[in-house]
């Protein structure tokens, strides 16, 4: 997405201090953090080369300059990464189609339903959710949902009712625009992915200012608290993997841990998802 790369790169000078690599702080400073010129001194490139790669004209730049630019700003691996991937978008990138509608194998489908004592389901391009087990619908409610609003960036910010569902919505929030700030480094021209941005910035004010914020983080584990509206609260312990041959799809499973309340609750679920209707 047009200015992504200079985005970026302004955030993460905003929140590096002077003093923090060695500088002394000369007269007032209009914006808060390093200026350009003090990054590519530090960097060891020019001022002007600097300038152009913020401003997206650096197509040529080598791993050693971004490494160095980086290292300035302290970078951990996941934004080392996006830098990489925003500042020389691949040519298929560039020339990337409108997607095509997004399938699950029916050996993954199958895999989902062989996991019956654990909530799972698949996650796509833009976080849409393509399928999900018996659980994984009784714990969050896929099913009830329209079709489009089967979009985790849409439920967290556009539903009024995933606040009570996630009783720590602020750090979910943040994790799930921080997972589409990559999806948006590997498909810079994706016009659905665009759309979405647009109508989330246009709907919510905190989108927008966590879009704005541009933090990039890999989240592949973790726990995330859900307040269920019949189970009550569950902790659940979570795994994202991705799918070998679907590099645009991944997996998540809720690993309850045995023994505990989430467990007992889960595992009633799992009876009140068994019973027949009626």
């Amino acid at each position: 997405m047009d200015g992504d790369l200079g985005d970026f790169l302004r955030s993460r000078r905003a929140r590096i201090q002077p003093e923090d690599v060695g500088l002394q702080a000369y007269g007032r400073r209009r914006v808060p953090g390093l200026r350009r010129e003090e990054v590519a001194q530090l960097a060891g490139v020019s001022v002007d080369y600097y300038i152009r790669l913020e401003q997206g004209r650096g197509p040529s730049v080598s791993d050693a300059v971004l490494d160095a630019v980086a290292r300035v700003l302290r970078l951990d691996e996941t934004e080392l990464a996006y830098l990489h991937t925003v500042a020389r978008p691949s040519t298929k990138a560039r020339g990337e189609r409108p997607a095509a509608a997004q399938r699950v194998r029916p050996g993954l489908r199958l895999l989902l339903d062989t996991i019956d004592r654990a909530p799972a389901f698949i996650l796509g391009r833009r976080m849409d959710v393509l399928a999900w087990n018996t659980l994984g619908d009784a714990v969050v409610g896929f099913s009830r949902m329209p079709a489009a609003a089967r979009n985790m960036p849409r439920q967290v910010f556009l539903e009024p009712a995933a606040r009570e569902l996630y009783p720590e919505w602020a750090a979910v929030a943040a994790e799930t625009v921080s997972h589409l700030r990559l999806d948006a480094g590997l498909h810079p021209m994706d016009r659905q992915l665009a759309t979405l941005v647009g109508e989330l910035s246009l709907r919510s004010e905190d989108f927008r200012r966590l879009w704005a914020d541009h933090q990039v983080k890999a989240k592949t584990y973790g726990v995330k608290r859900i307040q269920h509206p019949v189970a009550g609260e569950l902790t659940l312990p979570y795994e994202t993997l991705a799918l070998p041959g679907d590099p645009d799809q991944s997996l998540v499973v809720y690993t309850p841990e045995p023994d505990t309340e989430t467990a007992e609750r889960i595992a009633l679920l799992a009876s009140w998802a068994a019973a027949p209707a009626g």
